[in-house]
């Protein structure tokens, strides 16, 4: 439904007051089916405007007014995974007044966060966590002699995680009680896939199941006498004779119920009710329509998954990032390295999309590799694939790497498996907050012997580092951010004596402009902003009467291992240097740096221009990169604020970097 029909009825008129879940008791089904329109509008509304995470959220609508009529987040706790189905659960949960404000800086987050609410039980945004932590929160309810119920609720995709079936397999030792809630649309961000997706669309088709479903809510009401325990026991035998096909819950004794339609409000309420009174531990599984509500979003919910700012939504699926990102330079290199070489393979964790590798998938279809949610198997796959002679690419987001450090470790590093990982969305990621942000990848990617980390400034520096892996028997990372992937940077033929657009050799960083007394150090990205920092200084010491002598630009290229024979020369012949890197100061490549100057007593001042040591929240990136001064205007700054100011002159004379007397903090 277009927005501006929206817009012509009463707007959310019965949600505002109905206020939040205490409201959702006295209403009737057609009274209840009329707020879930209301929510699905102001969901709509407002992620199509802020960006978000659109189709799994209209697709948990029902499940979230359900569960909040049956149970009191006030007392009951409700763990939900990853985040991508709770708008409804914030919005019925106090924040309705505020949800205009969503993932935008100083707003509320995408994902639950117990900071923001009382009544987000548990942090999340990496997926397959919510078994664990609402068995961790049954167990101590339990230890604490208390009464409450502990719900966890996690998505089919999700499920498929080794993090999920690991939790179920420990709830049947554990010895509490808890509930789990499975939301199965079909869907993690692309098509769910393997060996589990089969079983639960077995489960979700199969007559057996559907006959079980009103037998069970039948036998719960009608059976004479005992608890209710006592009735689900006395039909155990009965029950395993409908449980066709064989059921993977039940065999690691966890009841199963279902599957339900996530969409009927009362009759999710109804097995709600009941597995209140049920004594064990019980799966309950409904089925529900990924973008419900929103034809497009129904029609291709991969597509509608999560959205940029400013969407519009028409006849055609929502415009596709522009072409020339990251993402989609790394996967037209793969597409031509694969026709040169039969051995060349990709791999990715349920990111087809995000990845961009939609094309590569329908040209190679026999060497790609979806492994559904699943990070740390993927590595160790491509290990495999590695040790068996093929070349293996590995297509990862940076936040979702670090849940396979291990396997990077163990079974690539350590055994030098020529596997290359293109690390997407390095650095700061915007509005998806603290969980998503890629700043760790640096930091610890650098202490890992044997792995060679990359970081290209522009395609030309992207493709040769793809090439030179491919040449080499060797790990290597290569990161890039979200966004714009330029072609050149900093090519032109006066910075250089070889062809303009000819690499420095592997491992080398690159002197990009030759300058004296200060230092512009690039990682990536951060090249051209120091580029542009160059030519900022020379206006802005024009216009402010200071006499900045033509600083040197360097771009680093390498993160490990490390340069020392560029980095050294330039230590000894400048007096400061300034590195800007899209990740953690702490543990850095500047924080690096500054200690080998300190260990050769060279005088130049380094000075580490990252992030701080603490968790990013959602904000534009634009906006991130302003706050810890990645930015040209900061980096003038920094200069402006470190570098000596009473040898800032009007005459040529002046020595503005204080070689007589060392820049003081």
């Amino acid at each position: 439904m277009a927005s501006g029909e929206r817009d012509a009825r009463k707007s959310v008129s019965l949600l505002k007051s109905v206020k939040n879940y205490k409201g959702l008791v006295s209403l009737g089904s057609v009274e209840l089916a009329a707020l879930c329109r209301e929510i699905r509008d102001l969901i709509t509304d407002v992620t199509l405007k802020n960006g978000g995470h659109l189709s799994g959220s209209l697709g948990a609508v029902e499940l979230c007014v359900a569960l909040l009529r049956v149970f009191n987040p006030e007392r009951d706790k409700i763990v939900f995974d990853v985040g991508h189905q709770t708008y409804a659960y914030k919005i019925l949960t106090d924040r309705l007044d505020s949800f205009h404000t969503l993932r935008t800086k100083g707003g509320i987050s995408g994902f639950p966060r117990c900071g923001e609410s009382r009544f987000d039980a548990f942090d999340v945004g990496h997926s397959s966590t919510s078994i664990s932590a609402a068995l961790g929160f049954a167990k101590a309810r339990d230890l604490m002699g208390q009464g409450h119920e502990v719900v966890a609720v996690i998505g089919d995709g999700a499920l498929l995680n080794g993090l999920a079936l690991e939790a179920l397999n420990n709830i049947s030792s554990s010895g509490t009680k808890l509930t789990v809630i499975l939301n199965d649309n079909k869907m993690s961000i692309s098509p769910r896939v393997g060996g589990m997706a089969e079983h639960l669309a077995k489960l979700s088709v199969s007559v057996p199941y559907k006959r079980l479903k009103q037998f069970v809510k039948d036998q719960c009401r009608a059976a004479p006498g005992g608890s209710l325990e006592e009735k689900i026991g006395r039909l155990k035998t009965k029950l395993k004779s409908l449980l066709l096909p064989t059921n993977i819950f039940e065999a690691m004794d966890m009841s199963y119920w279902g599957p339900f339609n996530g969409h009927n409000v009362t009759e999710m309420e109804e097995i709600f009710e009941l597995s209140k009174q049920y004594p064990r531990s019980l799966l309950i599984h409904v089925v529900t329509v990924k973008g419900k509500g929103c034809p497009e979003a129904e029609e291709k919910p991969a597509a509608f998954h999560g959205i940029g700012s400013g969407t519009i939504i028409g006849k055609e699926a929502p415009p596709k990032t522009p072409p020339n990102d990251w993402s989609q330079a790394v996967s037209e290199l793969l597409s031509g390295a694969a026709e040169a070489d039969g051995r060349l393979v990709v791999c990715t964790a349920a990111m087809i999309e995000g990845s961009r590798l939609t094309a590569f998938k329908e040209k190679y279809p026999g060497r790609f590799f979806d492994v559904g949610i699943a990070e740390g198997h993927m590595l160790t796959y491509a290990a495999g694939l590695a040790a068996g002679g093929m070349r293996p690419v590995v297509c990862i987001y940076s936040t979702f790497l670090q849940r396979a450090m291990d396997q990077l470790v163990h079974d690539i590093c350590l055994q030098r498996r020529p596997v290359l990982l293109a690390v997407d969305r390095s650095g700061l990621n915007g509005e998806d907050g603290e969980t998503h942000q890629g700043l760790l990848d640096m930091a610890w990617g650098r202490c890992v012997p044997g792995l060679v980390i990359g970081a290209p400034r522009d395609k030309i520096d992207l493709a040769f580092m793809v090439s030179g892996w491919r040449e080499r028997e060797i790990p290597v990372m290569l990161r890039y951010p979200k966004g714009r992937a330029p072609e050149s940077v900093g090519r032109d033929s006066r910075n250089s004596r070889k062809s303009p657009s000819a690499p420095a050799p592997w491992g080398a960083a690159e002197v990009l402009r030759q300058g004296e007394g200060l230092c512009l150090l690039g990682v990536g990205s951060s090249a051209e902003t120091m580029l542009e920092a160059a030519d900022s200084l020379h206006e802005t010491s024009a216009g402010a009467g200071k006499n900045f002598p033509s600083p040197t630009v360097v771009d680093l290229r390498f993160v490990a291992p490390l340069d020392w024979k560029t980095l050294d020369a330039i230590l000894a012949s400048h007096d400061f240097l300034i590195v800007a890197e899209d990740g953690y100061v702490d543990g850095g490549v500047g924080e690096a740096i500054a200690a080998r100057a300190a260990s050769v007593t060279c005088g130049c001042r380094v000075m580490p221009a990252g992030v701080a040591n603490e968790y990013v929240a959602h904000a534009s990136r634009t906006q991130q990169l302003n706050d810890y001064g990645l930015t040209v205007s900061g980096i003038i700054q920094v200069i402006d604020e470190f570098c000596d100011k009473e040898k800032y002159a009007d005459a040529a004379d002046r020595d503005p970097w204080g070689r007589e007397q060392k820049i003081r903090r």
